[in-house]
């Protein structure tokens, strides 16, 4: 049976509408981490919201009952892996990484430590077939648009910005970015065994809620309780958007292959992530020559990664 794809700029411009939720994401729960005094506790209750919104729409989608029941057959008789069912625990650091940095350096500033681990990890797991579109080349043309995320980065590291955030703050957001595409591929394949995009995104979400709901006890009993959660609804919007962007990755990694669809992802969160910035400005942040080098960048290494014609 023929799958049918996606035209290249269909499945790109997906990418970054992916990589825009994300920033926005990283800025409101970064935002509830602090109001909460507690960015682990601030992940468990973005991914809760999530997961509720899951439960209310899957009963009243056919597909997505009917997936639910391939899911449940399937890890009852062994036909689903166990690591099928963990993308969320990558899901889980995100949200996690992102309210304990994202409110101190900025959305940009995590963006680009999410970068490097996004694209480094993507390259191997396409070159090894993880994601569900089978293995896919390393041409030139994936490897430059490779090292320009990655130049992305260094162009963020310099001037004052490792005298003002500390080292850690960034290798948060690294290993951030290694599970985000790790997280897409899982999901990606267990999308493709349910033939729903949305039970592997419920999943997901029951994977992350468990994980930071373990996480946020460890936590409290640790440092004590957080604050009282804050009474403006849009702090909670973090959980909507994590679900609509983990659907959607679910669905395109397919047509994209990991890397191109994080790259696209990465054009897409640095150019909210400078917008946002801008906006509403933090301390830690990049200068502004820094945030236009970057999307600038950025752009580039996505145009040469972008799959001249299609095979088949």
């Amino acid at each position: 049976m023929e799958k049918r794809s996606l035209p290249a700029p269909l499945a790109l411009g997906g990418a970054v509408a992916i990589g825009v939720m994300t920033a926005v994401q990283a800025r409101v729960n970064g935002v509830l981490g602090v109001e909460v005094d507690n960015g682990i506790v601030a992940g468990f209750i973005s991914f809760s919201v999530g997961l509720l919104v899951l439960v209310v729409v899957i009963p009243c989608i056919p597909s997505a009952r009917r997936g639910a029941v391939r899911l449940w057959t399937g890890v009852r008789g062994g036909t689903i892996p166990f690591w099928m069912l963990l993308g969320g625990a990558c899901g889980a650091l995100t949200v996690s990484t992102q309210g304990i940095t994202a409110g101190v350096l900025g959305v940009s500033l995590f963006t680009v430590g999410v970068v490097a681990g996004q694209t480094l990890h993507g390259l191997v797991l396409d070159r090894i077939g993880f994601g569900p579109a089978g293995v896919v080349a390393v041409t030139p043309g994936r490897v430059l648009g490779g090292a320009l995320a990655l130049a992305a980065v260094g162009i963020s590291l310099s001037g004052d910005v490792l005298s003002t955030a500390p080292l850690w703050m960034l290798l948060l957001p690294f290993a951030t970015g290694v599970g985000i595409a790790w997280q897409a591929a899982t999901n990606g394949r267990l999308a493709q065994r349910v033939q729903s995009p949305i039970t592997a995104t419920l999943m997901s979400f029951i994977a992350g809620t468990v994980a930071l709901a373990l996480a946020a006890g460890v936590s409290i009993a640790v440092r004590g309780m957080p604050q009282p959660p804050p009474a403006e609804p849009w702090l909670y919007l973090g959980g909507f958007l994590g679900f609509a962007y983990i659907l959607l990755g679910a669905f395109i990694v397919a047509h994209t292959g990991v890397l191109l669809m994080g790259l696209g992802s990465v054009l897409g969160q640095l150019t909210a992530s400078v917008v946002i910035d801008l906006i509403w400005p933090v301390e830690a942040g990049p200068a502004l020559w820094q945030l236009a080098a970057m999307v600038i960048v950025a752009v580039g290494s996505v145009v040469v990664a972008v799959p001249r014609r299609r095979a088949r």
